[in-house]
């Protein structure tokens, strides 16, 4: 089983190398607009669009990253002063109330991206990019933050990961 877990963590990392790598050419193509704008007077007519959805894509293929590392925001001073089973049961619950919420928005996510497929939506804007491109990493990653909840909920359950909130590391990989 912990090579399962560690297979999914390996994915989240992997796409947490992603979402650097989106917001890195982001920042470039901040930087090549900025001179074609400024210095050069030349009109840029894709970089704001890329740019936008760049950053989005990042923030979903990270999110599964940030759940492994456990870099989100999160207050643990209560689990802090519980005893272990409680504090198990604990991030269990809240991994689970979690999942159900990003299971959702994932389901909704694939909706929004079958309609734009279906429907050939594109942009409103002189690039006309189609809107599946855009939606592609918010569905793709929403699944994936699913799949690392589940990693969680299994890995806490079955004394494979430490429930507390400042390490998301497997135990017997430590």
């Amino acid at each position: 089983m912990s090579s399962v877990l560690n297979a999914i963590d390996a994915t989240s990392r992997f796409f947490g190398v992603i979402a650097a790598l989106l917001v890195t050419s982001a920042i470039f193509v901040v930087c090549q607009m900025v001179v074609l704008r400024y210095f050069l007077n030349a009109s840029t007519v894709w970089q704001t669009e890329y740019v936008t959805y760049a950053i989005v894509a990042a923030t979903f293929l990270g999110a599964p990253y940030v759940l492994l590392v456990k870099g989100h925001v999160n207050v643990d001073l209560l689990p802090h002063y519980l005893p272990e089973g409680p504090k198990k049961a604990m991030a269990i619950f809240a991994s689970l109330i979690a999942l159900l919420f990003c299971a959702g928005l994932a389901w909704q996510a694939y909706l929004l991206l079958g309609e734009a497929i279906e429907g050939g939506w594109v942009t409103d804007t002189i690039w006309e990019l189609p809107l599946w491109i855009p939606y592609l990493p918010m569905a793709f990653g929403m699944f994936l933050l699913c799949v690392q909840y589940v990693a969680e909920i299994i890995g806490i359950a079955f004394d494979l990961k430490d429930p507390d909130a400042s390490s998301g590391h497997l135990v017997e990989g430590d």
